[in-house]
């Protein structure tokens, strides 16, 4: 397990993942990231005592994603506690995962890239219709969220922000299906999905 923390600071979002982290008795690498902004590195060293004595099993790796600071390392150290299992699939089948989980994934994604430190908890994403064809391919999904002051997040000035993800999930989506796409996004508030077991297996939260 891989618990990626920032190097200096320590919020209520980290405290609600470590204690699931500490739940667990899989190996824990912690990887301390945005090293390349990191001026003093004193300022360093309250954190990862912190962290040392939190998690006195885990691994820390300090590591700059955005420079790729450190990341062979990690990559190195993830390596050694994955065994080497037997081929399930084919060499050039990349997921056992339907196309339309596969567009509801791209989106979700765009979603992240777009919110950054804004992205609400509670956000899924419902494709609604999923029509293939030789020229295009017509595609309607719902953007979900438990809260109106999400829906304004994801939406954006103007409808700017949910435009720029439509805009960016529909270039993937063409790559990945290799033809043209119609993409509709809306944002729609429902209350309580995340806690709803049947709303979470209905949206591919089943495993």
């Amino acid at each position: 397990m891989v618990f990626v923390v920032d190097r200096a600071i320590w919020t209520e979002a980290d405290e609600k993942v470590a204690q699931e982290v500490m739940k667990s008795n899989a190996p824990v690498i912690i990887a301390l990231n945005k090293l390349d902004r990191l001026e003093n590195k004193a300022v360093l060293l309250p954190h990862l005592r912190m962290l040392t004595e939190r998690f006195p099993e885990a691994r820390l790796i300090p590591v700059s994603a955005l420079q790729g600071q450190q990341l062979a390392q990690l990559e190195r150290a993830i390596l050694q506690y994955i065994p080497e299992g037997v081929h399930f699939f084919p060499d050039d089948q990349i997921t056992d995962r339907s196309q339309r989980y596969m567009v509801a994934e791209i989106i979700r994604e765009k979603i992240t890239r777009q919110l950054g430190a804004e992205l609400p908890y509670e956000v899924a994403v419902e494709v609604e219709e999923f029509k293939p064809s030789e020229k295009i391919c017509h595609i309607s999904a719902l953007i979900l969220v438990e809260r109106d002051g999400q829906k304004k997040i994801i939406i954006g000035e103007k409808g700017g922000r949910l435009k720029k993800i439509g805009q960016q999930a529909r270039l993937d989506m063409e790559r990945m299906l290799e033809s043209k796409v119609m993409l509709n996004l809306w944002v729609k508030v429902r209350r309580g999905w995340s806690d709803d077991d049947r709303a979470l297996r209905s949206l591919g939260y089943d495993d």
